[in-house]
Formats: C-alpha cells, structure tokens, sequence
C-alpha cells in the first residue's frame, strides 16, 4: 500500500486503575479501509507499517549464491521472487518433508535454490520453464551451491503442455510462478498433480498492488484476482493468502 498509516497506543493509566492487559489498545487505522479491505478492518484493526514488511522481508538473509541468481535475473530480464516469499517456500517445504516438488517458473534458479534448501536431502525438484537459457542458467545456481544434477530436472516447455504429463498425486508441493493469466488453469493441474495433505503455492498473489483494486481488470491482475476467490471457495482446499513479496496464496489439499 502507498498510503501513510497512523497508529495510536493508548496513554497507559496508573496500574490501580485497570490491569496490565488494559494498558494498551489494539492500533487502529485512521481513515478508510485500503481499497479492496474488509469494512471491519477500520475499526480496531493491527496495520504493519512499511517499516515492518521491510524488516520481514529481509529477516532470512540471502547467501551469494541466491545474490549470483539474482544477478543473473536482471541480466535476462526475469524477475525472481522476493527474499521474504521465498523464505516462506523454503520452511513450507521443510515443515512438510517435501521430497518431491513441482515449480512452474524456472527463472534462472532464485525459488528453485529456496525450495531445494528447504527440501528433504533426497528431495527431487522438477522445474519447467519455457526459456531454455533460464534454465541453462537456473543450473548453474543450482550445481555452485553444490546440489547435485540428480536433486533437479529442468523440463523446457509451457505449463499447460508439460504438467498433464506429471504423474498425479506425485508431489509434495507445487509453486506456481508462470503466465498469470493461465493461473486458473495452472490450478486445476495442480489439484491433480499435489498429493493429498500436500500443497500449492502461487507467487505474485498481489500482483503490485493491483489485486486488491477492484478497478485494475487488466488480464493479469483479473486472472489472479479470480484464482485467489477460486480458492477460497474451493471445498477441497484450506488456503492462506500471506502478505510477502508480492503476495503468497499458499494452499493445502485437504486428505
């Protein structure tokens, strides 16, 4: 969000007044909701400042080899996820013993190295890119940060046409970071590709900003827009939209 946000704590009374809980009110958002919020959240509501996404954004420090990734993104013109998201992809993978992992989105290796890193030692990472010189790229992050060739399988092609070859039920998680407008799509897939109890992840879940601005209908922002609602209605998912980077819809099929 742009806009500036003022927070209030309330004056602290003598302690024979009222007890230690008492001390301090909830801080509240001055002014309207955010275009897109909820109307509760003007009453009452908890606001983290710039400030605070900044320093979550940066709490799990990137190495050099995630900083030579990054590097190499900007040189081709990819834009990786951000430092936050991909920490959140690393400990889910971790928390659930992730041993096989699909990822739609390449790039030239940033949420790859984050997932391998949070995956089991004999964890398998399948990434499928259109860009083959991303991919040429996406190994070279991968091998100088000492993963051997067999931890990954780099497949060249578009989503839609390589993930109904996937076997069903054959992954522990499945990051999605492609086309967004094939987002819904991508999502069906994933249903069918993750194993029960297992999880699918879509990057960009804000996309800038534009998500939560219901007069952005650009075709992007639309198809994200409309996955995030397919989400939360679906019955066969348990979802968390978290706001890291540029936003994670992270979603569990439910056993």
């Amino acid at each position: 969000m742009t806009r500036s946000l003022t927070l209030h704590l309330r004056e602290r009374t003598e302690p024979h007044d009222c007890s230690p809980c008492e001390w301090f009110a909830p801080p509240r958002l001055q002014g309207p909701a955010p275009i897109g919020w909820p109307h509760h959240f003007d009453r009452g509501a908890i606001i983290t400042t710039a400030a605070s996404l900044e320093y979550a954004e940066g709490y799990q420090s990137e190495d050099d080899h995630l900083a030579a990734a990054r590097r190499r993104a900007d040189e081709v013109g990819v834009v990786p996820i951000g430092s936050g998201a991909g920490a959140a992809l690393s400990f889910l993978a971790s928390a659930i013993g992730a041993r096989s992992v699909a990822e739609i989105g390449t790039g030239t290796g940033v949420s790859g190295l984050w997932l391998l890193r949070g995956m089991q030692s004999d964890g398998v990472l399948t990434s499928v890119d259109l860009e083959a010189e991303h991919q040429r790229l996406a190994r070279e992050t991968f091998t100088a940060a000492g993963h051997a060739p067999q931890r990954f399988r780099l497949i060249a092609g578009s989503g839609l046409d390589v993930m109904p070859r996937l076997t069903d039920a054959g992954y522990d998680l499945v990051f999605l970071d492609g086309d967004k407008v094939e987002y819904g799509e991508y999502l069906e897939q994933a249903i069918r590709l993750v194993r029960p109890g297992g999880l699918i992840a879509f990057d960009n879940a804000l996309w800038h900003d534009r998500v939560a601005d219901p007069s952005q209908r650009d075709a992007e922002t639309v198809a994200i827009r409309e996955v995030v609602q397919q989400v939360a209605n679906d019955d066969r998912l348990r979802s968390v939209l978290l706001p890291v980077g540029d936003g994670l819809l992270v979603a569990q099929l439910q056993p």
